[in-house]
């Protein structure tokens, strides 16, 4: 059954009605840019055929309602007059958060019951937080026909994370969950919010391999690493990385430490990279995709140091399978969490038999794979 039917059901299942409508809002696999969208940077996301489903209606009260059907405590309610962060609940401040800062935009906002439903592995790093974030924001926007467009919703949910929730992700995940392109990534540029769809070959598809080593982003070194880019931006007196070349950084390295020049290093050689991705995608040119893949991975191993033993090893047996056919990487936050291939649909039988083979006797752990397609965002 589809996830928008499942989510129809569920709403019917507790709350005894029909709802009145149904949205959905994709999830997302970054194909390049890793740690470059809250540096002012360039990213290259697709959205996937994983989301997040709600069925909703409208309340003649002042309530949100919500029931939860993948979480463990399942229901949630709380009054739009005074939104409060939730230490019981966890999840529910995606909800708490989002409205609150849709409220500030339209005051005038009415309440809801909602019945969510997701297939966004949790913790993978594909962004199950965005997706979420960006169905609510779609079905409020629906059930009250507000104006709202894709990149403000997007600016919105990031808000909620930054703001509510607590974690400092940049616009990348909120704005390919909205804005996606069917069949295409997308080249985003993180400060101007600009965006260029950017051509998957025909015949390819992402195979997304959750190493499943847990990751926290709230609680990982996520935000030391952002402090660490930010002190470099300072030191050169610029707004963000985005604004310092390779030569400028290395004309400072003994005023820095080996650390920040480390950390800088990845961000400015992966902005680069993630130009040149966009080019070798318009060309279909798939030898240089997997170089500048590999090349990413390396520098996020070395450099910026989020990637794990387990993810190295899934990066290593994918490459072997794939050679210049196709490209590997980690993908997301890192410190555990996913690992993405762009590959010929003839080799995605064979990766998922060397990973089946080798993985666990090199990790002790078991993958999940994923063969995932470019899909359209919640508000394209």
């Amino acid at each position: 059954m589809k996830l928008k039917e499942q989510a129809s059901q569920y709403f019917q299942q507790q709350f005894s009605v029909s709802s009145e409508l149904v949205c959905y809002a994709p999830g997302r696999v970054n194909v390049i840019g890793d740690h470059t969208d809250y540096n002012d940077g360039f990213v290259l996301p697709a959205a996937i055929n994983y989301g997040t489903a709600i069925a909703a209606s409208k309340r003649d009260d002042n309530k949100v309602v919500v029931y939860a059907h993948d979480c463990e405590q399942q229901t949630t309610e709380f009054s739009l007059d005074d939104i409060q962060f939730d230490d019981q609940y966890m999840w529910s401040n995606y909800v708490r958060g989002t409205i609150k800062m849709l409220q500030q935009k339209f005051p005038q906002l009415g309440g809801a019951t909602l019945a969510v439903t997701g297939n966004v592995p949790q913790g993978a790093g594909l962004s199950s937080s965005a997706s979420f974030e960006i169905a609510i924001l779609n079905t409020f926007a629906q059930l009250y026909s507000l104006s709202l467009d894709g990149i403000e919703a997007a600016l919105l949910g990031q808000k909620a994370e930054n703001q509510f929730v607590g974690c400092n992700c940049g616009i990348m995940d909120q704005l390919i969950s909205a804005m996606g392109q069917k069949s295409n990534a997308m080249l985003l540029d993180c400060r101007a919010l600009t965006f260029e769809d950017a051509p998957i070959p025909a015949g390819f598809s992402f195979v997304i391999v959750n190493s499943n080593v847990k990751r926290g982003l709230v609680d990982s070194e996520y935000n030391l690493r952002r402090e660490q880019c930010e002190a470099v931006a300072k030191h050169f007196n610029v707004q963000a990385l985005r604004d310092l070349t390779m030569e400028q950084l290395q004309s400072e390295q003994a005023n820095l430490s080996e650390v920040e020049y480390r950390r800088a290093r990845h961000v400015i050689s992966e902005n680069d990279r993630t130009l040149a991705a966009l080019a070798a995608l318009k060309t279909n040119d798939i030898a240089t995709m997997s170089k500048l893949m590999m090349a990413s991975h390396l520098s996020l191993k070395d450099d910026f140091e989020v990637t794990t033993p387990e993810m190295d090893a899934l990066v290593e047996i994918i490459a072997k399978v794939l050679g210049n056919k196709g490209g590997t990487r980690m993908t997301g936050g890192g410190f555990g969490g996913c690992v993405v291939a762009l590959a010929p649909t003839e080799l995605v039988e064979p990766i998922k038999v060397a990973i089946t083979n080798q993985y666990q006797q090199r990790s002790g752990l078991e993958a999940d794979i994923y063969v995932c397609t470019a899909e359209q965002g919640a508000f394209r």
